[in-house]
């Protein structure tokens, strides 16, 4: 499998699956290299959150400034 993986698969594997849900939120790196045979480097922290009805969550991503200074390995495009 490539190492191209979007949010959207992640999410809809969520959905689909209960115990990738569940692995997800506890360890998001192990999930998704479990799932989709991405590793996803040391260095980066991944934090996954369930929204529900009554909370959600707003991220906000990087500066793209920030983005052309560094490398993709560093911010990923997923």
């Amino acid at each position: 499998m490539s190492n191209q993986i979007t949010r959207d698969q992640i999410i809809q594997k969520a959905w689909e699956d209960d115990a990738f849900k569940q692995q997800l939120l506890n360890d998001p790196k192990a999930a998704i290299k479990d799932a989709f045979g991405v590793e996803i480097p040391d260095h980066i922290e991944v934090t996954a959150v369930e929204e529900t009805p009554d909370h959600a969550y707003l991220v906000i991503p990087p500066k793209p400034s920030a983005l052309k200074s560094a490398s993709s390995e560093e911010f990923p495009s997923w």
